[in-house]
């Protein structure tokens, strides 16, 4: 990617050429529009000319025909124009999420929310200013639920190699990410991809293997008849009879073949829509071995373009039933019933299908989005990702990517054998619970197949769990301490399971009495260490910061300090070893007037 070095100075040039672009396109709008308008005031009164005898009736066609044109000539810019502004949003995203302007603009996720998940809402994965906001692209739902689904789970060390790959891959293909870009709002605008899928598996309406055969012998008669008259060995009778024939029983079949070809006209359309994405993918000369496959797949699960075109060849057909010069031929030859009956025999052969086309959709849309953020920030690494051994995670200048850059500090982090503990104290507002986001969202992307916010991550695949933002619930009559225990209890239970655990405890027990705090806490910490676990946890409490002592070597101490002259606090946010001594509470209460003296 050596040509794009610098992506906010190449988005800003693709901008202005897109810009250029929708404005000599919008030019052009207007002057068509006018030419549209002058060519049908000059074709009214050509009619008004040949009403009055005027003008020979021929001279209508020429400007019937400069408007037919013309009308033509228009749909094609407004296409252009609408993929023009689509490339400027595109561009403008990019940019506004390269210079930190991006917080509210895209998909916040939301919809995937869940305040059970071991870290999602304690990392800020999903909602306003989140990492899922910052990261997507996506225009599908498949393609949201694909990255979000990510998000949510780390992958093997196999699989995040595998993407890493066609991350790479795909980041200098920008030509190829505005095209989906631009074809997925049409798919976001058009495509409900539960109700498609629902459509295309549903039983089907109509029984399509003897009705078929029956149906084509129907047909076939009135029009063997038709020509046996026209040779004098049939009464004229015969053709008329047996048509009458195909209209009562396609009078039978009415409601079904209803049902079926006006349920296939928004599915048609939908996966057209769909049909462009994949087709686009299907072009594209991929290197990586994920993506060849992946583009390879949609051939094996029915090419989704020549499949969609036989559909909407189908509903097209339907419609010339309603044509009245053709009806009644559409009635005897039972024309409905065969659109019918193909539509069920297209469903049953390419309906398991659609569920693929729209997981494939998701995954290129999902790795896209990865890949915007690589191609974004070529001088943030792809982790190494260890898949034996005891469990890891250790970093060099590590930063939390939410942040903006001027104003992220980086640290370093090293969890492993020794020390699988980190114990971080410090005066409030010093930076204990930004260190353990930085950590959790850092090995989040890494285990997503992303590169990280550091200078470099090495870390074998881990299980991750927090406790930054357990709440009490009024409504279920919880208190915030038991919020904690049920939390601290699931990833006790996560660390039995087959991936190690990084746990990132934020002030652990702080909501009951010291001495159970610290008694539970070096329960807690002992048994999450005997069973392999990495993780920090951040304190106020000099007696918590004990524990390192009590727990080494697996355990040490680290700590951030503050600075405070002249009625003012300033941080540097960095982690230093050993304990903190200092404490910032009554400090920052004088500051703000409150006096605690106790002076009366």
């Amino acid at each position: 990617m050596a040509e794009f070095a610098d992506p906010v100075r190449w988005h800003r040039a693709q901008l202005a050429l897109r810009r250029a672009r929708q404005a000599g396109l919008e030019r052009a709008d207007r002057r068509l529009s006018r030419a549209r308008l002058a060519v049908a005031a000059a074709g009214l009164l050509a009619f008004a000319a040949v009403w009055q005898d005027r003008l020979p009736p021929g001279w209508l066609a020429a400007p019937a025909a400069a408007f037919a044109g013309l009308v033509v000539a228009h749909d094609r810019l407004l296409r252009a124009l609408r993929n023009a502004a689509r490339g400027v949003d595109w561009h403008e995203l990019a940019l506004a999420r390269l210079e930190d302007r991006w917080v509210g603009r895209g998909a916040a996720g939301e919809r995937f929310q869940d305040a059970a998940h071991p870290y999602a809402l304690d990392l800020d994965v999903f909602g306003r200013g989140s990492l899922f906001q910052l990261l997507s692209t996506a225009q599908t739902a498949a393609g949201e639920e694909t990255l979000a689904r990510w998000l949510l789970r780390g992958a093997d060390a196999a699989t995040v190699r595998s993407r890493q790959e066609a991350v790479r891959d795909l980041a200098p293909r920008t030509r190829l990410r505005e095209d989906l870009h631009a074809l997925g709002v049409d798919v976001r605008a058009a495509v409900d991809s539960s109700r498609l899928t629902a459509w295309a598996t549903a039983p089907a309406g109509l029984a399509t293997g003897a009705l078929r055969t029956a149906a084509a012998a129907l047909s076939a008669a009135p029009v063997a008849a038709l020509g046996a008259w026209l040779a004098g060995l049939a009464p004229g009778a015969a053709p008329v009879a047996l048509a009458l024939v195909n209209v009562a029983v396609g009078g039978w079949f009415r409601g079904a073949v209803s049902r079926v070809l006006h349920g296939a006209g928004e599915p048609a359309r939908e996966l057209a829509v769909l049909a462009a994405v994949l087709g686009r993918v299907r072009r594209e000369p991929f290197t990586a071995g994920s993506l060849r496959r992946l583009a390879a797949g949609l051939g094996a699960a029915g090419d989704p373009l020549p499949a969609v075109g036989r559909l909407g060849r189908l509903v097209a057909m339907h419609d010339w039933q309603h044509n009245v010069m053709f009806a009644p031929f559409a009635a005897g030859l039972l024309w409905g019933l065969h659109c019918a009956a193909a539509v069920e025999a297209w469903r049953a052969r390419h309906g398991p299908a659609v569920a693929a086309w729209l997981r494939a959709a998701g995954e290129i849309e999902a790795l896209a989005s990865l890949a915007a953020w690589h191609f974004g920030r070529p001088d943030h690494p792809f982790p190494e990702l260890v898949a034996d051994g005891a469990p890891v995670c250790e970093g060099e200048r590590l930063a939390h990517p939410l942040l903006p850059r001027a104003a992220a500090v980086a640290n370093d982090v090293a969890l492993g054998a020794e020390p699988q503990l980190l114990m971080v104290s410090g005066s409030n507002m010093a930076g204990k619970t930004t260190l353990l986001r930085t950590v959790g969202v850092n090995a989040v992307l890494a285990l997503a197949g992303a590169p990280v916010r550091a200078r470099w991550l090495r870390l074998t695949p881990l299980a991750i769990g927090a406790t930054l933002r357990v709440q009490d619930s009024l409504l279920d009559g919880r208190s915030r301490f038991q919020a904690e225990i049920d939390r601290l209890r699931a990833l006790v239970d996560m660390a039995r399971g087959p991936v190690p655990l990084l746990f990132l405890l934020d002030e652990l027990f702080h909501g009951t009495n010291a001495r159970d705090r610290l008694d539970g806490a070096h329960g807690v910490l002992r048994f999450l260490l005997r069973l392999r676990a990495v993780g920090l946890i951040t304190t106020h409490d000099p007696a918590l910061a004990d524990l390192a002592d009590r727990l080494a070597p697996a355990a040490v101490n680290a700590h951030f300090e503050e600075q405070f002259a002249d009625g003012e606090m300033t941080f540097d946010y960095r982690l230093r070893p050993g304990r903190s001594t200092g404490a910032n509470a009554l400090a920052l209460m004088a500051a703000i007037g409150l006096d605690v003296s106790g002076d009366r």
